[in-house]
């Protein structure tokens, strides 16, 4: 009898252990662009211990050199009054940050991996399911993308109850809300352990189902193409996009016009978003095409980091 007892006490002590939330302390982030560049940032300035991924260390480098001068902004406003602490918080928080041109090497002693790579199912696919072989038992795998199925994502591994979304906005320093997406089978620990994380990061975090656009993109797209419709109607006398602009900020109180949103953002971006619901949702009005967008797309204008867009920058 005190045998099975102990058995029994055993087992709920493990049950127990294994229900608890992962605190997390090591991230591993996949990806060195402005998003993957944004998001080791900030987890660095919080006490995290980063490895940033990417496939050079040319790239490295550019990201690397990206974040101090990010920091340094931040240290400028932060510690006004006093410089020296605002030196010692961009040294400290660049001293957490290593960086790394093999993925697998260095997933097995992390708690997180955030992949903010491009935004194609296969190639992030294949990322994960790789690094699923080197990664921890306890390691968490999030996926950064602004438009793809989190769970189409989560089948290339073996860990779909350690995998979720976690979607944060440009620039990630700035931006305070997190999209925290879970998937109908991520585990209520994992979803927590998220959640925790990313106020730890000084962020908001909102739950969101694992649907097309999630919260903000499911409802920011469509306004940004519905403007990109007024504007292609401009013929018919609609509105000119600077018109269009200049409404929303002083109507609506937005601090960017639509354009010059979609020229932030990316114009590309905005396309292969809006391409995607359209192949899964032919009908919706709401998801159709712009031969707008897509000729500015097709000559390289996709916005600032191109210098052109609905607006040029040069």
């Amino acid at each position: 009898m005190a045998f099975v007892t102990r058995q029994f006490m055993r087992s709920m002590s493990s049950s127990t252990a294994s229900a608890k939330k992962i605190i997390v302390k090591h991230v591993t982030v996949i990806g060195g662009g402005l998003m993957g560049a944004g998001i080791a940032q900030v987890a660095a300035a919080t006490g995290h211990t980063v490895v940033l991924v990417d496939q050079t260390e040319d790239i490295l480098a550019k990201s690397k050199k990206g974040i101090e001068e990010s920091l340094r902004k931040v240290a400028k406003k932060k510690f006004a009054e006093n410089p020296k602490a605002g030196g010692e918080f961009v040294e400290k928080t660049l001293s957490s940050i290593v960086t790394s041109t093999d993925a697998a090497s260095v997933v097995h002693s992390t708690d997180l991996v955030v992949e903010a790579i491009v935004e194609n199912l296969k190639v992030k696919n294949e990322l994960f399911k790789r690094l699923d072989k080197f990664a921890a038992e306890h390691t968490i795998f999030a996926s950064n993308t602004s438009s793809l199925q989190i769970t189409s994502i989560a089948n290339a591994t073996t860990r779909q109850d350690r995998f979720a979304g976690l979607h944060f906005f440009n620039p990630v320093p700035l931006m305070k809300l997190v999209e925290v997406i879970k998937t109908p089978m991520t585990s209520q620990k994992t979803f927590e352990s998220l959640v925790d994380f990313s106020k730890a990061l000084g962020k908001h975090p909102v739950s969101c189902k694992d649907t097309p656009g999630f919260i903000v993109n499911r409802l920011l797209v469509p306004y940004l193409m519905e403007a990109i419709r007024l504007y292609e109607r401009v013929s018919d006398g609609d509105a000119s996009k600077e018109d269009i602009d200049t409404a929303m900020k002083l109507g609506a109180g937005y601090p960017m016009g639509p354009f010059e949103l979609l020229d932030y953002v990316g114009l590309d971006t905005t396309k292969f978003i809006i391409d995607g619901w359209h192949e899964t949702d032919v009908k919706n009005p709401l998801y159709q095409p712009s031969p707008c967008l897509n000729k500015l797309v097709a000559e390289n204008k996709s916005g600032k980091k191109t210098g052109e867009g609905f607006y040029k920058y040069k």
